[in-house]
């Protein structure tokens, strides 16, 4: 196998880069940045969530999600206030003008970005989700492969 796994992981970047830079540039018509969308789409029919489940939701480090939080706040599109339970904690949810504008954008971003998969059967969206799926699985069980059945039977027949 060598280093072939580095041509593959460079496409699947490249890929990633590539959807990102088409979304970015769809969202930036809207006045939000990427990291604007991604929290205004993730509060988008709910009643808010804490900062840490909006972290986990988003993938925005908690660092920039506090900037990007500040930023939405100064426009309008979010609320935030201090949990009763624990002070050091904040819950942010959609003002009225946040909710209108996921009720506006959100259809129109996400139309454009399926447009790219237009393409993709059923078929095709099955074998690339097994395959990230697999590929997610191994990465969270830190590069460590899942032995395969074949590999498996194979190890079984050479200890007899």
């Amino acid at each position: 196998m060598g280093e072939r796994y580095l041509k593959s992981l460079r496409l699947l970047a490249e890929c990633l880069q590539g959807f990102e830079r088409l979304s970015e540039r769809h969202v930036r018509a809207f006045g939000l940045t990427h990291a604007q969308f991604d929290i205004i789409a993730t509060l988008g029919n709910t009643p808010g969530m804490t900062y840490k489940e909006l972290g986990a939701k988003t993938l925005i480090t908690k660092g920039t999600l506090t900037g990007v939080i500040d930023r939405l706040e100064r426009k309008g599109l979010v609320e935030r206030e201090r949990s009763v339970a624990d002070k050091r904690s904040y819950f942010v949810r959609l003002s009225g003008q946040g909710e209108q504008v996921f009720k506006d954008v959100f259809p129109q971003v996400t139309a454009h970005g399926a447009s790219v998969f237009a393409q993709f059967s059923d078929a095709d969206f099955t074998r690339l989700e097994q395959t990230l799926s697999g590929l997610k699985s191994v990465i969270a069980a830190d590069g460590a492969a899942p032995a395969s059945p074949d590999s498996r039977s194979q190890a079984s027949r050479s200890s007899t």
